[in-house]
C-alpha cells in the first residue's frame, strides 16, 4: 500500500500482522517500511538501511529479517526501513544524484526543503519518533572500508548495554554531542536510545557482516522484550574504541592520485606511522600521511583512485574505561 507519511499509522495495523507500506511524497519521492506488528502491544525497535545509496548490507539484513520474524511471539513492533535513500540507491552512490547531499548530514530536514531533506523529514518525523530503540545499518560503502562493528553514545546506559548485547565483536563509543545533522542526533534530540552500524563495505555483502546484522537486529529485539530472551545469541567482544568517529574529519587527500595503503584496519599505529602514500600515474610519491598520534586505524579508503578533498583515513582510541 502507498500512503503520505501523516497518514503512517502501524498502530491500526492488527496484532500478529506483517505489512509492506511505501511512504510516498513530494513530487516522486518516498521509501519502503516493512512493518512486523506483534500479537501483544510492546515497545518499538525502529531499523533502517541505505542512508547512504552505496551501503548494500543492512538492505539484505532488513529484508530478510523481515521474512524471517514471527509475530506471533512477539510483544512489541519492529519497523525496517530497508532503503531509505531511494534516488541514492537506484544511481549507486553516497549522496543523493537529485540535490548532492549527504542524507546523513541533513536531519532533520524540512518538508518544503530538497529532495533529501524531505526524506530526512518525512523519515524522523513519522518513523523515528514511533522509536523506543533506534538502529541504524551502516557499512563501508563501495570507497571506504570501516571495522564491522556497532557505534553507541557512551553516556548513555541503554544504549551501552544494548551495544553490549548487540552480537558485533567490535563496539565504539561516541562521546557527547554527536554532531548534528545526522540520524542519531535526531535521536539523541528526543530522548530515543539508539547504535548504528559500520562494515566492510567494498559494494559486496560479506557473508559475515549480514550475519551481524541479522543476528544484532534479532538481540535487539529480544533485549528490548519483544522478541523471547532465548532469541538472544551471545557473541564475544574482541575490541571496544572510543572517539568520535567523525569520517568527516579523517584525513584528507590535497590533490588527485592514487593511493597506495601501507596499514590494514583496526591496527594500532603510534605517532609517526606510515599510513600510506598517494603517487602520480608515474609512480612518484606526491603525499605521504602520517598518524599524528598513537591509535587504532578505524577508517580506511579502499578504492585506490582519490580526488583532492578525498577522505582517507580515521583514527581511533582504544576504550579503557570499559
Amino acid at each position: 500500500m502507498s500512503v503520505h507519511p501523516d497518514d503512517f499509522r502501524p498502530e491500526k495495523f492488527e496484532f500478529g500482522t506483517k505489512q509492506r507500506v511505501h511512504l510516498q511524497f513530494g513530487d516522486s519521492l518516498g521509501f519502503p517500511v516493512l512493518v512486523v506488528r506483534g500479537e501483544k502491544s510492546g515497545p518499538t525497535l525502529v531499523t533502517s538501511a541505505n542512508v547512504h545509496g552505496d551501503e548494500y548490507e543492512g538492505v539484505r539484513a532488513i529484508l530478510e529479517t523481515f521474512e524471517a520474524l514471527d509475530p506471533g511471539i512477539m510483544r512489541g513492533d519492529w519497523i525496517g526501513v530497508p532503503v531509505l535513500n531511494v534516488p541514492a540507491f537506484w544511481n549507486g552512490s553516497r549522496t543523493s544524484p537529485l540535490d548532492g547531499a549527504n542524507l546523513a548530514r541533513v536531519f532533520p530536514g524540512s518538508p518544503d526543503g530538497t529532495p533529501s531533506q524531505q526524506i530526512a523529514w518525512h523519515f524522523a518525523h513519522s518513523v523515528m519518533l514511533r522509536a523506543d530503540f533506534y538502529l541504524d545499518l551502516h557499512s563501508g560503502g563501495v570507497r571506504l572500508r570501516m571495522p564491522s562493528m556497532a557505534g553507541y553514545p557512551a553516556e548513555n546506559a541503554r544504549a551501552r548495554a544494548a551495544a553490549e548485547v548487540f552480537g558485533a565483536r567490535v563496539i565504539w563509543g561516541h562521546p557527547s554531542p554527536v554532531d548534528p545533522g545526522r540520524t542519531v542526533s535526531f535521536a539523541s534530540d528526543h530522548g530515543i536510545p539508539w547504535l548504528y552500524t559500520e562494515a566492510r563495505g567494498a559494494g559486496r555483502i560479506h557473508p559475515e557482516d549480514l550475519a551481524m546484522m541479522k543476528r544484532g537486529i534479532r538481540n535487539l529485539l529480544s533485549h528490548l522484550g519483544i522478541l523471547p530472551a532465548e532469541s538472544l545469541e551471545s557473541i564475544p567482544i574482541e575490541t571496544r574504541l572510543f572517539g568520535a568517529g567523525n569520517t568527516d574529519a579523517a584525513f584528507v587527500a590535497r590533490q588527485d592520485g592514487f593511493l597506495l595503503n601501507e596499514i590494514a584496519i583496526l591496527q594500532s599505529v603510534n605517532k609517526g606511522d606510515l599510513l600510506g602514500r598517494l603517487v602520480d600515474l608515474n609512480g612518484e610519491v606526491l603525499e605521504e600521511y602520517r598518524s599524528p598520534a598513537a591509535g587504532i586505524v578505524a577508517m580506511t579508503r579502499e578504492f585506490p583512485v582519490v580526488r583532492a578533498g578525498d577522505g582517507l583515513y580515521l583514527l581511533a582510541d582504544e576504550d579503557k574505561a570499559a
